[in-house]
């Protein structure tokens, strides 16, 4: 399996009530809440709903596709991915996750996943177990509302992509996953300035976009070149915001940024 080392990472069985004052789960909890205002007590139990924390070091499975769940994960810490497997082992990348994110909510109501999730980086991941999510979601209609509303907007994300994948050329659906990533960092607070963390592998972008590694590093090479990005040291920086938009086509209303 190219790009992953060993078995899936194996969920705890006991689920323990979060030790930290700081609540892992507030960044998700901001996320949930950009389109609905939740009480002080909705918030509490969010906040203290049992989870298990674990730490994954880079390029590790968490869930095997076809496998049956019964946790949803938050991403608290690095970046993660959802992939599909052909045949004879290479890789589609279907969405990348940052923290904050759900990346496998409707494992929530459907039984096996039809996707594998693995790191990309290393990455604390909240395991929630399905008991314990349907619980709070049943005692609150907001939360319910909430949750919803968080699995329709992947699903607006997920026919973006295809779109990208069907009708864009190389530079265009580079620029388009630029755009979508430093949206959505910027919104959990984690990018500034048009300026991000990039930990993707020429490889993982590849396996994203159904390119070569060597068509990313030439379509990388030319964007640096027309002045649209700089990328030194793991660090992206859009040096045309405008322009990068143009070359992509890119309109962020299917992230509903702004609901």
């Amino acid at each position: 399996m190219r790009g992953l080392r060993g078995a899936a990472f194996a969920p705890p069985k006991r689920y323990d009530a979060m030790p930290s004052p700081r609540y892992p789960l507030d960044l998700m909890i901001r996320r949930l809440g950009s389109a609905a205002r939740f009480s002080e007590a909705e918030l509490h139990e969010l906040r203290h709903v049992p989870t298990a924390i674990r730490t994954i070091e880079a390029q590790r499975d968490i869930i095997h596709e076809g496998n049956p769940s019964a946790h949803c994960c938050v991403v608290l810490d690095g970046w993660t991915c959802c992939y599909q497997l052909l045949s004879e082992g290479r890789r589609q990348i279907l969405s990348f996750h940052v923290p904050g994110d759900l990346p496998d909510l409707q494992s929530l109501y459907l039984p096996a996943s039809d996707f594998g999730m693995a790191t990309v980086t290393r990455a604390s991941i909240a395991f929630v177990s399905h008991a314990n999510l349907r619980k709070v979601a049943d005692g609150s209609a907001a939360i319910t509302h909430a949750l919803w509303r968080n699995a329709l907007v992947s699903a607006a994300t997920h026919r973006t992509w295809i779109t990208s994948l069907g009708r864009r050329d190389a530079r265009q659906k580079f620029a388009h996953l630029i755009c979508e990533l430093y949206l959505r960092l910027e919104a959990a607070g984690l990018a500034s300035g048009h300026s991000m963390l990039m930990p993707l592998r020429q490889p993982d972008i590849a396996d994203a976009l159904g390119l070569t590694t060597v068509h990313v590093n030439r379509t990388l090479k030319g964007m640096r070149n027309e002045g649209l990005i700089d990328l030194r040291t793991r660090r992206l920086t859009i040096l045309d915001w405008a322009a990068l938009r143009a070359v992509a086509g890119f309109s962020s209303r299917y992230l509903h940024l702004d609901d």
